[in-house]
């Protein structure tokens, strides 16, 4: 089965692992750890809602696939607004937001099912 969000969220953590293999090679170390730990676990608990064997663990993984998604947004905004390392965000905070839009109206919905 296709999964739009899936392959959007796939998408988004390959542009964030260069991203943050760019920002490596300047030295930044934190932030950049930060950023790539949230980034990829939102697809990695999009995998396992997928997988869920009940409505309510496919609710637990996307909720908390939807508030990685809320901490990467973080993290690229404090990015951005610090001017870290001369990078333009722009692209991924737009990409993250409409992740965070998708995930949090496949709860919503998932959630009003139930």
């Amino acid at each position: 089965m296709k999964s739009i969000v899936k392959e959007k969220a796939f998408n988004f953590a390959l542009e964030v692992i260069q991203l943050y293999q760019r920002l490596k090679r300047k030295n930044e170390f934190v932030l950049s750890k930060q950023l790539l730990r949230s980034a990829t676990s939102i697809g990695a608990n999009i995998e396992e809602a997928l997988a869920a064997q009940s409505r309510r663990d496919f609710l637990s993984k996307m909720s908390i696939a939807s508030k990685e998604s809320r901490e990467t947004h973080y993290w690229l905004r404090l990015m951005d607004v610090s001017k870290l390392e001369n990078e333009d965000y722009s692209k991924l905070l737009r990409k993250v937001e409409e992740l965070r839009r998708m995930l949090t109206s496949i709860v919503k919905t998932t959630g009003e099912r139930s």
